[in-house]
This record gives structure tokens, sequence and C-alpha cells, in this order.
């Protein structure tokens, strides 16, 4: 089973833990990334092409599924507008034993920072804004699942 949404309003999270526990698998990971508050950041805006995203969250869905031979992938990612702490994704897997379930969650996630087209604006309390540049750090996390 895989679930993926893209959307604006927010996830209960515990909910979709639940809706994966209920597979049968030994092990759910997950990971609820949120705003990051630096002191300056008022919002975080994130924009998409719901096709295109759509289609590449799938993708990396079905590339965890098959690594790690899951019982569920869930993964939902929120764009407009967020506030300092709110959440903006969530990543969980399910499979018969814990390390599968660790490993393929952060693939998930080191996929999601470089592979599916999101673009980030940061908006300032001081009213700047600026897009977020891709990290070195993120792109070398993706490629180490290459090797």
């Amino acid at each position: 089973m895989i679930k993926i949404l893209v959307r604006g309003d927010d996830f209960d999270a515990g909910a979709e833990i639940t809706n994966l526990s209920a597979l049968g698998g030994g092990a759910v990971a997950s990971f609820i990334g949120q705003v990051r508050g630096d002191g300056e950041l008022e919002a975080l805006e994130l924009e998409h092409y719901p096709a295109m995203t759509e289609k590449a969250l799938r993708k990396i869905a079905e590339k965890a599924d098959e690594q790690w031979a899951l019982h569920g992938v869930t993964i939902i990612h929120r764009i407009g507008r967020l506030k300092v702490g709110e959440q903006i994704v969530l990543a969980c897997t399910c499979s018969d034993h814990r390390q599968a379930a660790i490993e393929s969650c952060s693939f998930i996630m080191d996929q999601l920072k470089t592979v599916a087209p999101f673009w980030k604006k940061e908006i300032k309390k001081d009213g700047s804004e600026s897009w977020v540049e891709e990290r070195q750090s993120d792109i070398d996390a993706a490629k180490s699942w290459n090797d």
C-alpha cells in the first residue's frame, strides 16, 4: 500500500502511523518535518507542480518498497504558506523488521530533499523573501543510497 498526498491542510501523524501499523508489519518508522525557525524566519512558502510532484513522490515510495519489501508507505507533503513550527512533511514506512523500516524512511526523506519538485521561499520577519537553495549535504545524502 502506497499513500501519497500533497495538500495545504495539516495532517494527523498519529492516525497515519496507526493506519500503517494495521498492515501487520513488525515495525513502523516515521519522520515529521517542521518549519525550522532561525529567529528571523516568519514562514516558509512551498510551491509545486501537481502532476510532476505526485509522480515523483510515488516513484520514491515505489523504489523504497522494492528495496526493502515494505507493507506500506505514506508520504504527505504540505504546500502553501507554513509558519514556524508547523508540520511540512510526513514519511512513514511499515515492514517486518526495524532496520528496513528505519532505512526506508531515511531513504525517502533523503530523496524528497533533492528529487521531489518543491520550491521553497523563506519569508523573514522584516518582510524580505528568498528562495531556498539546494544544500550540498542534501545532495550527498541522496547520492549515498546509490553506493
